[in-house]
């Protein structure tokens, strides 16, 4: 270890030994692809881009989920596993560095996804009581599984729910999208015939007509993208022009994203909310629960930790708990994770592999240390 590294970093390996972890270190250098596939091209103006000898677009590590997960899938590792690191991070912020310290737990496998949700929270918040002794902590809990099942049965088709799906914990990509599914826009302005190739969904008759157009124009369908993906676009959109939310559904999916109440009382809110909507959450609301109590089970204070609804994180592998950890005189979270049970199939595992993690800003725990001296 460098002296490069904060201070609290020998604290912190030594916590992560406890904890039954595998110490893991993946290379600074990354291909670019699964983040910005992951993560979207909003990514691409934050991260620091290279390309190889050979054109592959090349990055400096951005964050050590997928990186750590990647390393998991080519080293084929068994499961359950636990990894632990420590290391730089290279990202643009719109405060700090570009270039800073971040260490954490990815837990990959565990079938106890209750449980591991748990373990992932409270070993979040032990790290951060290490280091930040006599801090008080506010921990903010969301769920992307509850969100999802609220969409489902409130009836709205596919094209809705990814919509929703992504946009959820981005308050102004929400607000738009909610605002679209209250007033549907019209139509925008099409040709004839691809606006009666639209109206019909005809996928195939709408991706030849789009790749004659770009030949006659000279484009090349290499050079962006492909004929049928405008046309599924085009589609997709007219479909989601196509839906307007009745007044009950669009009362009830405001209500839902208005509960905002402690752990210990969230699943009775959210039952209470679902047999007022006349909704059925089912399994979403049962692990749900579970974890509520698993994490009670390790002692953390649930009735000091919130469950917010509308809390999420707009990356399209979350999956279910995302959570944040910050100090409760604070704004800027000192720790955020959630679980991405399709992260690892994205990535390209053969098998689908459960995991949940977390990760905590080691800059901003020691700018709050300093501040207590």
């Amino acid at each position: 270890m460098t002296s490069r590294y904060p201070a609290i970093s020998a604290d912190i390996i030594a916590l992560f030994a406890t904890r039954n972890t595998h110490a893991v270190e993946v290379a600074v250098l990354q291909p670019a692809d699964p983040f910005l596939d992951m993560a979207g091209e909003d990514l691409r103006r934050r991260i620091f881009l290279t390309e190889s000898e050979t054109g592959q677009t090349l990055c400096l590590r951005p964050e050590f989920t997928i990186p750590v997960c990647l390393d998991h899938i080519t080293s084929q590792a068994g499961t359950p596993r636990r990894y632990s690191y420590l290391g730089e991070v290279f990202r643009q912020r719109r405060e700090g560095g570009n270039e800073f310290f971040q260490a954490g737990i990815e837990d990959l496998g565990d079938r106890d996804t209750a449980e591991a949700d748990a373990r992932s929270v409270a070993d979040a918040h032990a790290l951060l009581s290490l280091v930040l002794p006599g801090q008080s902590l506010a921990v903010t809990l969301g769920d992307q599984g509850i969100f999802e099942a609220v969409l489902a049965a409130l009836g709205l088709p596919r094209g809705w729910r990814m919509r929703l799906a992504r946009a959820f914990g981005s308050a102004p990509m929400l607000e738009a999208a909610l605002a679209d599914l209250a007033n549907p826009p019209r139509n925008g302005q099409l040709s004839g015939p691809v606006a009666a190739l639209v109206l019909d969904g005809d996928l195939d008759g709408l991706s030849q007509h789009i790749a004659g157009g770009m030949e006659e124009a000279g484009l090349s369908a290499s050079a962006g993208r492909a004929p049928s993906d405008i046309a599924r676009r085009l589609i997709e959109k007219a479909e989601l022009r196509s839906v307007r939310l009745s007044n009950e559904a669009f009362a009830a999916l405001k209500g839902f994203l208005a509960i905002d109440v402690p752990l210990d009382g969230a699943a009775q809110a959210l039952e209470t909310f679902a047999a007022g909507a006349g909704l059925s959450l089912g399994a979403a609301l049962e692990k749900f629960a579970a974890r509520a109590k698993a994490i009670e089970a390790h002692g953390l204070p649930s009735g000091k930790i919130r469950y917010d609804a509308a809390f999420g994180r707009p990356l399209d592998y979350y999956t279910g708990v995302v959570f944040e950890v910050a100090a409760a005189s604070g704004e800027r979270p000192l720790a955020g994770g959630g679980r991405y049970d399709r992260l690892l199939t994205l990535l390209g595992a053969k098998t689908a592999i459960p995991g949940v993690g977390f990760s905590v800003w080691l800059d901003r725990i020691e700018a709050l240390r300093e501040t207590a001296l």
